[in-house]
């Protein structure tokens, strides 16, 4: 259970944060901006369920659950896999989640008209940020590949597939807030030549 009493602690004051394993690093090293661009995600998300309408509970109850995937995620990267014995079992990214986010999206998917162009972001508001969670999470996708292609750098495989889902889940959102693919604003290749 985690507890908060206190929210500043003065460790950071010098530029280092420490990692679930008790391991200080520079607030600008490669896995803090990782799960920092996660953290990020999540409160974009936050942003979407805002303007979601009282007819969008499911796109609603599905965004719920990925906010406390990506707490999940996030306590995931900060407890890098490197074999060391810990004091606790640490959190990791499951397989479970990701057949969640991929069931999720073929039930969204299933009220769509097949794609004939690439979507513009915008539409309604809903659907505009949630074209905007799926470009910051495209953004902690390709931080946390980075990540991972460092081999002292461990990243579970479930993690960066739950990433990659998640950006799909969120497109897929996007046009079923659009009125269910209708209201897509499609890009029209050399429209303004």
């Amino acid at each position: 259970m985690v507890k908060l009493n206190k929210i500043y602690t003065r460790t950071g004051d010098a530029g280092t944060t420490g990692l679930g394993t008790g391991e200080r690093v520079s607030k600008y090293d490669m896995r803090i901006a990782a799960y920092g661009t996660v953290d990020e995600t999540n409160a974009t998300v936050g942003l979407v369920r805002l303007h979601l309408g009282d007819d969008q509970h499911v796109v609603d109850d599905i965004l719920g659950r990925i906010q406390n995937d990506l707490f999940d995620l996030g306590a995931d990267l900060c407890v890098p896999d490197r074999g060391e014995e810990l004091p606790y079992e640490p959190l990791r990214i499951s397989d479970e989640q990701v057949e969640r986010l991929e069931k999720e999206i073929d039930l969204l998917n299933a009220e769509l008209e097949p794609l004939k162009s690439f979507v513009l972001p915008g539409g309604s508001p809903p659907s505009a940020y949630l074209h905007l969670a799926r470009t910051v999470s495209r953004r902690a996708e390709r931080m946390m590949t980075e990540l991972a292609a460092d081999e002292s750098e461990p990243v579970s495989a479930s993690a960066l597939k739950y990433i990659n889902r998640l950006s799909d889940l969120l497109f897929v959102a996007g046009r079923y807030t659009n009125g269910r693919g209708a209201g897509d604003i499609l890009w029209v290749p050399g429209a303004n030549r």
